[in-house]
């Protein structure tokens, strides 16, 4: 094996900087899909993982096809969003919602409740379950809302490979159910069809952090393992959406390995439930 020179090394790295830079340029120009202030290495991760797919050596080949054949780009966003989730997803969190932040949702008269970068609807559902069981579906609208519109697709179907119900049938369990899972689900071949009176209550639209505003005033804002994969600035504008759209005292959850304590937005809520990242807005905020 030949070893790359280091200084051959840094080339192909500052070329490959330069080549995601135009890329992500050409994709907001075309497109309007803004990933300017992703987090550089996770976009080449995934970057990279779509050269192989596409057999493309550059991403100034992925770009090409960017720009000049209109059904690709669909097929590369897969790649650039992120679609890992699954129901009740650390089911200790969905816990800390039911017995801590529950209670006072109850002293609302309806509730809207905003489910920010919600991939393919995993938590939108276990959501809506964990409301039917709490009583307050019925006066609750939650939006979910995603940038893509292939994953949004799969969302509002609320179809899921049957495969996966067993290890939601235990997050549910361990997020302090009061029902089984199965009571919200019909079993068909191979997949499993999530009750359609639970999508009544869920309004699935497209909406980007990077790029657009806040659309309705929300009572809890949960946007998790999201802010990871954007820059500090990004952060920064998506979490004064979250705090704009929140009512006063209103709740914000984020994933367990995000935090506030470094954001713009830190000083304008209190830890509610430290542990599950579940934060309450400032009366004063």
């Amino acid at each position: 094996m030949i070893d790359t020179p280091p200084e051959a090394a840094t080339a192909d790295a500052k070329d490959f900087d330069i080549e995601l830079r135009l890329l992500v340029d050409a994709i907001f120009l075309k497109y309007h899909y803004d990933f300017r202030d992703y987090s550089g290495a996770s976009l080449k991760r995934r970057l990279t993982t779509a050269m192989s797919r596409f057999g493309c050596a550059t991403l100034s080949q992925l770009q090409d096809r960017v720009l000049h054949e209109p059904t690709f780009f669909p097929t590369l966003l897969d790649y650039l969003t992120v679609q890992v989730s699954e129901m009740f997803r650390d089911p200790a969190y969905f816990l800390a919602l039911r017995e801590k932040v529950v209670p006072l949702l109850r002293t609302y008269p309806s509730l809207k409740i905003w489910i920010a970068g919600c991939s393919t609807g995993e938590e939108a559902w276990s959501l809506a379950i964990l409301l039917r069981e709490e009583g307050l579906l019925e006066r609750s609208l939650i939006y979910a809302t995603d940038i893509n519109p292939r994953a949004l697709a799969q969302a509002e179907s609320g179809v899921y490979a049957i495969d996966r119900i067993a290890g939601f049938t235990a997050n549910h369990r361990r997020s302090g159910a009061t029902a089984s899972l199965s009571d919200y689900y019909t079993a068909a071949y191979d997949r499993a069809v999530f009750d359609r009176t639970l999508r009544e209550q869920i309004v699935f639209s497209d909406h980007s952090l990077a790029t657009d505003s806040v659309f309705a005033e929300m009572q809890l804002v949960s946007c998790r393992n999201v802010l990871i994969y954007f820059t500090r600035e990004l952060q920064d504008r998506a979490l004064g959406l979250f705090q704009e759209a929140l009512c006063r005292k209103g709740f914000l959850g984020i994933g367990a390995k995000e935090s506030l304590q470094f954001s713009s937005a830190n000083g304008a809520f209190d830890a509610f439930v430290p542990r599950e990242r579940i934060y309450r807005k400032k009366a004063d905020a």
